[in-house]
C-alpha cells in the first residue's frame, strides 16, 4: 500500500479484512451515473451558482495574492505551452483567431 496514505484514508475492508484504500465519495468512475454527475449538478444548482462560486474565489485569491499573480501565472503559463507545443503553436492560434475576425468584420460589412 503506498505510504503516503494517512490513516484516515484506509478503511478495513469488510469482505476480506484487509486495509485498503478509501474510495472517493461520489459515483464509481466510468459509470453512467460519474458522467451524468456535472450534468446533475449544474441542473440542481444552476449556471448562476457556479458562476457567482468562481467570481468569489477569483475574489480571494486576487486578496490574498494580488492582482500581479494572476499576471505571473499567465506568463509561466505560456512558457510551459511554449515549451511543450513550440513557438508554431502561436502561430497557428493566430491565424484560426485572424481567420474568425476577418469573417466578423465581413458579416458586419453586409449589415
Amino acid at each position: 500500500m503506498a505510504e503516503s496514505l494517512t490513516r484516515s484514508d484506509v478503511v478495513l475492508d469488510p469482505v476480506t479484512g484487509e486495509k485498503r484504500p478509501r474510495r472517493k465519495p461520489g459515483p464509481k468512475p466510468g459509470t453512467e451515473a460519474a458522467r451524468r454527475g456535472g450534468a446533475a449538478a449544474r441542473d440542481k444548482y444552476g449556471i448562476a451558482f457556479y458562476s457567482r462560486i468562481g467570481k468569489k474565489g477569483g475574489s480571494t485569491v486576487r486578496e490574498r495574492h494580488g492582482s500581479e499573480f494572476y499576471t505571473d501565472i499567465g506568463r509561466k503559463g505560456g512558457e510551459s505551452t511554449k515549451r511543450n507545443k513550440g513557438v508554431e503553436h502561436y502561430s497557428r492560434i493566430g491565424r484560426i483567431g485572424g481567420k474568425q475576425a476577418h469573417r466578423r468584420k465581413d458579416s458586419a460589412d453586409l449589415d
